[in-house]
């Protein structure tokens, strides 16, 4: 069988880290990197991988079997429909899109033209998160009544120094960091029908907001709450306790979603499960047996760009379908929403 030949749009930060995942793949071969940026000839010199300064000029060169888009928000939906146009397996970072509107018109060419093409909510692919699914699943809970989850976490001054757009209308942790965690209570608990939000940037005085109570209804009747911050001096947000990326210090005593059901608790990451030995007599009063289910923990770009790859042979259907990545962004403009109005704002499916 000839590799898969795959190509990388975007050399930035997580541009650079799908690069390295697929040089260490032995199910693909990273065929091109696409990148106008001056500092992307020096990533490509460094792996020694042709670059190509557009999407157009690489097509015409040499056209690969996928490629991953991990380029600008704003250039998502153009890119992607030009994957698309050339009949090639996508890789679309999250956000979908900048708006639902455009993620509406990216949805509805990917279905018109079946295409290949998979949303890069990465964590998706954690085995922490399969684990911690398929408990919620098998019924070890009980019926679902509540998640409590947070990603609580302090971004330095030069962080907004050195792009001073993050500090306006359009940036914040809403934006920029909600979405995921918004597909991980999708996975978990189900489908969110409605939402409530307090927003503050009392501490940064920003244009955008740093701080953000919100409150969700989920379709099976359970209830959740979220804390996120960006300027919360606190370890409890996945990167900081799921210990997957390396560049975060981690806590073993911490974690970032607990969910609760009739019968028992999992708490997430790490895994303490309660939940008490004979249904029929549950009370606060009788002690919880106490365990910890067993889990592996691995790089979860490696597994979702295996799962890539199954996509790009017509050997699976995308994890995250570009539907989903469109229901993510949905929620997170009605969080915004709701936080700008007040109201509590209902989540329609399209």
């Amino acid at each position: 069988m000839n590799p898969t030949r795959i190509a990388v749009a975007g050399a930035g930060y997580i541009g650079q880290a799908h690069i390295d995942v697929a040089l260490r793949s032995d199910r693909c071969v990273l065929s091109a990197i696409v990148d106008p940026a001056p500092a992307a000839a020096a990533v490509a010199a460094r792996v020694g991988i042709p670059l190509f300064a557009s999407l157009q000029d690489m097509l015409a060169a040499d056209k690969p079997d996928a490629v991953i888009l991990a380029t600008p928000n704003q250039l998502h939906l153009s890119h992607a429909l030009t994957c698309i146009d050339a009949g090639l397996a996508i890789l679309l970072e999250k956000p979908i899109a900048s708006t639902v509107t455009e993620a509406t018109q990216l949805v509805q060419a990917a279905d018109a033209t079946q295409a290949r093409l998979l949303v890069g909510h990465h964590r998706a692919h954690s085995p922490i998160m399969a684990k911690a699914v398929a408990v919620v699943a098998s019924g070890v809970l009980g019926r679902l009544v509540s998640v409590t989850g947070s990603a609580t976490f302090f971004k330095p001054d030069s962080y907004f120094s050195d792009a001073p757009w993050r500090q306006e209308i359009g940036a914040g942790p809403i934006l920029l960091n909600m979405i995921h965690e918004v597909h991980n209570l999708r996975m978990l608990c189900g489908e969110i029908i409605a939402v409530q939000a307090f927003a503050s940037n009392a501490i940064r005085g920003f244009a955008v907001e740093d701080t953000v109570s919100i409150n969700l209804r989920f379709a099976s009747g359970a209830l959740g709450s979220f804390m996120l911050s960006d300027t919360a001096a606190s370890a409890r947000s996945w990167e900081q306790t799921a210990q997957e990326n390396k560049a975060y210090p981690s806590y073993d005593d911490e974690d970032c979603y607990v969910i609760s059901g009739t019968n028992g608790s999992l708490s997430i990451p790490t895994m303490r499960l309660k939940t008490y030995l004979r249904p029929e007599d549950r009370s606060w009063w009788k002690p919880f047996e106490t365990g910890i289910v067993d889990i592996v923990r691995d790089d979860p770009l490696k597994h979702q760009l295996a799962h890539f790859c199954a996509v790009i042979r017509g050997e699976a259907q995308p994890l995250v379908s570009a539907r989903d990545g469109l229901t993510n962004l949905r929620i997170t403009e009605a969080i915004a929403t709701a936080a700008a109005s007040g109201a509590t704002v209902e989540i329609h499916a399209p």
